[in-house]
């Protein structure tokens, strides 16, 4: 467990405007309203769609010889340990510090637990060609994500993960939305800037690309979702598949919550689990390369959720 945190008091004090840019980004929001289902049902004994054992069998009979022409700073050596581990350990994937790679990173958590081999192949034959293709969408690096990858420094565990810095480069690059207007090419420490952001409908976006599974949405960049009871809510989606939540993660690790700047969205979490003893509400979740256990209010929980995004395997998945 990474660490654990107790949130019992309810923010009551509020802004009532937004920055001018947000007010901006508020009317593009509003074309993304992120409220979709694509159908699908969890089945008992799941399955998933491939193995450790087969990613890593593959990985290790992969030519990488031909992969330097194309990332001059990747590493071969790290980047094979890197991609062994995220196979071998998907809690660990990690966006680095500081960078807007958490969406990112959520959605690669859930492909590695579900389809090891189907990630193992697209980022070798990333790293071998240069390009890949994915369920049929071509990614092609620019030059300037080529050569970056490998270089990332002051990222925390990430400075040594090529792999990882060659994954989320290439995936912001290639995926873009309303907050990505104004910085669409990539330079040097644009992973910390608008270029690498992440609305929640693009979230939803990427994942309906990246992973197989239904999807089913709720919620917005600017307007929470209408759920009545939030934990009832939660809890069914938990029965049913894996559930992403779109929070204002600020809210959570403010020292005073009684000052709020920004009442907007600003992380993915993957939960894992939830109970409710008397009037405190017990969240266990992924994010950021470790699992977090968060005591806090019903009230609590309602105010930071701004978007609920659950994966359901479709039936015809079933053996």
């Amino acid at each position: 467990m990474k660490h654990f945190i107790s949130v019992d008091k309810i923010i009551k004090n509020k802004t009532s405007r937004f920055p001018s840019l947000i007010s901006v980004l508020l009317f593009l929001c509003l074309f993304n309203f992120a409220h979709a289902s694509t159908g699908g049902r969890k089945l008992k004994g799941e399955h998933k769609t491939s193995s450790v054992q087969e990613a890593i069998e593959y990985l290790s009979n992969c030519d990488l010889s031909t992969s330097a022409a194309y990332w001059p700073n990747v590493n071969s050596r790290l980047f094979v340990q890197n991609v062994k581990e995220n196979i071998e350990n998907p809690i660990s994937i990690y966006p680095g510090d500081g960078t807007y790679f958490c969406a990112y990173s959520a959605i690669t958590y859930l492909l590695l637990q579900d389809d090891p081999l189907g990630y193992t192949k697209f980022i070798t034959a990333l790293y071998t060609n240069g390009t890949a293709k994915f369920k049929g969408v071509l990614y092609s690096p620019s030059a300037a994500v080529k050569k970056e990858a490998g270089l990332l420094k002051n990222r925390g565990i990430m400075d040594i993960h090529p792999a990882d810095q060659l994954w989320f480069l290439t995936l912001a690059g290639h995926y873009k939305g309303y907050l990505n207007i104004f910085n669409r090419k990539y330079d040097p420490g644009d992973e910390s800037k608008f270029w690498a952001s992440v609305n929640y409908a693009k979230f939803n976006r990427i994942a309906k690309k990246l992973l197989n599974h239904g999807i089913q949405a709720r919620g917005t960049d600017f307007f929470r979702p209408w759920v009545q009871d939030m934990y009832s809510y939660l809890t069914k989606k938990l029965s049913e598949g894996s559930v992403v939540l779109y929070i204002n993660n600020r809210i959570v690790h403010k020292k005073n919550h009684t000052n709020l700047k920004l009442a907007v969205p600003t992380h993915f979490i993957a939960l894992e689990n939830m109970k409710k003893v008397g009037d405190l509400i017990t969240l266990v979740y992924w994010d950021n390369g470790g699992k977090t256990l968060i005591q806090l209010s019903p009230a609590f929980l309602k105010r930071i959720v701004y978007g609920i995004t659950v994966f359901i395997k479709p039936a015809t998945d079933a053996g």
